[in-house]
């Protein structure tokens, strides 16, 4: 007989049963426990929390940092008649008032919000009000400064749980070394370790590192020798450009996809690719979580990442489906001496560092303790140009800066238009030659947006559209036109940075960068440098197996994939039987001289690639030019 996590899951999925572990992390979440899931892309995540909600009283709040996702699964929980919300930017004032208050009183089982919105006071206000479940932490790893995708935002969610010190956290993940695994829980307050962890292998996708000094061409010549859809993922925007341009005139369908694109471009270009209509997507790391492609047959990193945890997150993107895939990393030297490179770029000097923050003031004219709460754009490139500064250490410099708690740097901004009156709201109503249009458009920004009179408020042209029945070409010209005659200050939709000094401006000299946040991280960012170049290079233990070992997951010779380059290549039909030979020589216990492995008459390069591989799995050690098994 079904239980009523079972008849949930049958009633409104209509699976028959759960997968791997899925029904441990449910009960453990419904007894109230802080839980950890680690599960791969297409394990099921999000059913280990929808289905523990549907069968408790309260709401669920799901922190997400992905718009498009949230969106879309609560069109779906709405589609099986269940009732979901989501808060993101671009909501007005009134909407998100409405979402909290239905919360509240409502019959809501879901609330997704981004990490961002946790911290207003609007939000914080009502949560005090609305009954939690518990709380569910989608892409947890980015909670962890130990990881690769650390995002600030994230740690609001700490103070969340101090709000509702009884509500129990979810959180999941599809990528986390062990020290990630422990810092997410020390990060979220876990009353106790709890974890459940799913294998990460993934038998049907084939990873696969050719090195070659011609990567264009290689990349043409796979995507020609290959059939269905893939993504190649580059390091530059120009690049990605560049590559979609030189694949269309090889006849390969494709298109590029990068953070600078306007949002409807992107949203464009994604569906087309996701329909088929565009054979391969050409990316940057911008085109990452939340894509729902089950049969992506080829995923192609032409540059590498700076860690080999990004590179699992971006290559088990292929194959879904559970279909063979492939995962093909193109190497050569230079990509090693380019992430060498990195490591000065990301973590200058402390003393370029202070320069930096002593420019930065001299630039915005910010005198010796004055400038907190101020903002200011930030032209990156007349900055450095002026005191002739190469952009990545300047990119890097202000967000050490930034941790070390002196600015709040926001270099990639999501690109809405900003808007601040330059008159008061007194004078407002004096003025004199307003039309109807402008009336229409005035009054559809006082009625949505808080705080225009103090400070840049980001708007959502599209929501001032609605309110004044106008169109975008309307709104657009009318509130360049209230800018011209000094109304408001208004600036477009653009990527344009800024900085805002969270602290008074101190003397260059007095500037104080952490250990934590310099050293440690420096020693964290290099580790992670080289665990994808060690990747790269390593053609002697089974690709598979280097990423599952990276992550925690123990593994042995038995466990080799069978079908990644190392394995292919370097095939030795009797490898157990040497191995075995081998165990049988050293049984005793013995030291044995290097030489007496001789007498074993096999290939040497065979021989070669066995007893590294015997190395590395401990099988035994090695002194001086002795040899010696410890059973």
């Amino acid at each position: 007989m079904a239980d009523k996590y079972q008849e949930i899951l049958r009633t409104y999925w209509g699976y028959p049963d759960f997968r791997g572990i899925q029904r441990d992390i449910i009960e453990s979440i419904a007894r109230g426990e802080d839980t950890l899931g680690l599960m791969p892309t297409g394990g099921g995540k999000s059913i280990t929390f929808q289905i523990p909600a549907l069968a408790q009283k309260g709401v669920c709040i799901v922190v997400t940092p992905l718009i498009a996702l949230m969106k879309d699964q609560v069109q779906h929980l709405k589609t099986r008649n269940i009732l979901a919300e989501a808060i993101y930017t671009g909501l007005s004032r009134q909407e998100i008032l409405r979402i909290l208050e239905n919360c509240i009183f409502g019959e809501i089982k879901f609330l997704y919000v981004s990490p961002e919105r946790l911290s207003s006071e609007l939000f914080q206000t009502k949560l005090r009000h609305i009954p939690v479940s518990f709380i569910t932490v989608d892409e947890a790893h980015c909670i962890s400064q130990w990881g690769y995708d650390f995002r600030p935002s994230y740690l609001e969610i700490a103070k969340i749980r101090d709000m509702k010190p009884g509500v129990p956290v979810l959180a999941l993940t599809a990528t986390a070394t062990p020290d990630v695994v422990e810092d997410i829980q020390n990060q979220l307050h876990f009353k106790k370790q709890n974890v459940f962890k799913m294998s990460f292998a993934r038998k049907n996708l084939a990873y696969v590192v050719r090195t070659t000094n011609d990567k264009l061409t290689e990349m043409v010549h796979i995507l020609q020798c290959t059939q269905g859809s893939a993504i190649i993922y580059a390091r530059s925007r120009k690049r990605t450009k560049e590559m979609a341009e030189l694949l269309n005139k090889q006849g390969i369908s494709a298109t590029f996809y990068h953070a600078g694109l306007d949002s409807d471009v992107k949203d464009i270009r994604q569906k087309n690719w996701q329909n088929d209509e565009i054979r391969v997507m050409v990316a940057t790391n911008a085109f990452g979580m939340g894509i729902d492609k089950s049969d992506v047959r080829m995923v192609i990193h032409i540059d590498c990442p700076d860690s080999l945890e990004a590179y699992f997150q971006e290559a088990g993107r292929g194959g879904r489906d559970g279909e063979k895939a492939y995962a093909v990393l193109l190497y050569n030297q230079s990509d090693e001496n380019k992430l060498m490179k990195r490591i000065d770029e990301t973590f200058p000097d402390k003393e370029f560092i202070k320069d930096v923050y002593e420019h930065l003031a001299y630039f915005f004219q910010v005198a010796v303790g004055s400038g907190m709460g101020q903002t200011f754009m930030f032209e990156i490139e007349k900055f450095c140009f002026t005191y002739k500064y190469f952009p990545t250490r300047v990119d890097s410099a202000l967000h050490i800066l930034e941790r070390s708690g002196y600015i709040h740097y926001e270099d990639n901004p999501d690109g809405k238009a900003r808007i601040r009156f330059n008159i008061s709201r007194n004078d407002l109503y004096l003025l004199e030659n307003v039309s109807e249009k402008e009336e229409s458009v005035i009054t559809g920004l006082l009625r949505n947006y808080g705080g225009l009179f103090t400070d840049y408020v980001y708007i959502d042209e599209s929501l001032i559209e609605r309110v004044s029945e106008l169109n975008r070409q309307q709104v657009y010209m009318i509130l360049k036109n209230l800018s011209a005659r000094h109304i408001i200050d208004f600036i477009p939709r653009r990527k344009t940075p800024y900085i805002s000094y969270t602290r008074p401006r101190e003397d260059g000299f007095r500037v104080i960068i952490p250990e934590e946040v310099w050293e440690v991280r420096k020693k964290q960012f290099t580790a992670h440098i080289k665990s994808i170049i060690s990747y790269a290079k390593n053609d002697s233990i089974c690709r598979s197996r280097q990423l599952l070992n990276y992550f925690g997951e123990k593994t042995k010779m038995k466990d080799d994939c069978g079908i990644c380059d190392v394995c292919i290549d370097h095939k030795i039909p009797q490898k157990q039987t040497i191995i075995s030979e081998i165990l049988d020589l050293l049984k005793d216990g013995k030291p044995h001289d290097i030489t007496e492995l001789n007498q074993l008459k096999y290939d040497s390069e065979d021989m070669a690639a066995v007893l590294e591989e015997m190395v590395a799995e401990n099988m035994f050690y090695v002194e001086g030019d002795k040899i010696v098994h410890d059973p």
